[in-house]
């Protein structure tokens, strides 16, 4: 992981990926999707203080007529100026227009996390990456459905497209 990382606010994002309360509420490792959802709502609200925008991602399932019980954002989640995007893939940005409105934005960082970490995260990210991102992964804001999956992703895959952090370690300036 990196040493503290102070991000300039008017050109970072903060994007949470699918935080519903069905996914939250899954059995999930290395920390529950309540630790994560806590985590990720204080990120929020940090980036939100300073400015930075805050996008949260949510999946609803294709060809079904109605979705399952849990499939919206967690309430009070998505606060007046953020961005919602419903993906219909694994990752945020295929058929999403997320790259548009973060673009029309002058975002160029993204700061990721979410559930789960190997999945939603990592495909959002990967696809971040080829359009030309800069990438920080917030390690305590996300987690998967094992340990192994998360770790590997964490230890093995984000390095190698981006930063690692905690949330404590990332800080945004006003600009």
């Amino acid at each position: 992981m990196t040493a503290p990382l102070v991000l300039e606010a008017a050109r970072t994002a903060l994007v949470l990926v699918d935080l519903m309360d069905r996914i939250v509420a899954l059995p999930l490792e290395p920390r529950k999707g309540t630790e994560v959802l806590a985590t990720c709502e204080e990120l929020a609200a940090a980036f939100r203080s300073r400015g930075a925008t805050v996008v949260l991602v949510r999946v609803e399932r294709p060809g079904v007529a109605e979705q399952p019980p849990g499939s919206g954002l967690v309430a009070g989640l998505l606060k007046d100026g953020d961005v919602e995007i419903v993906k219909r893939t694994i990752g945020g940005f295929q058929g999403t227009g997320l790259d548009d409105r973060l673009r029309e934005r002058g975002v160029t960082t993204l700061v990721l996390g979410g559930i789960a970490t190997n999945l939603g995260v990592e495909s959002t990210a990967r696809a971040a990456g080829d359009l030309g991102y800069d990438l920080v992964f917030v390690e305590d804001a996300m987690t998967a459905f094992t340990a192994a999956e998360h770790d590997a992703s964490v230890r093995l895959d984000f390095p190698r497209l981006g930063s690692v952090a905690r949330a404590a370690d990332v800080s945004l300036t006003s600009g």
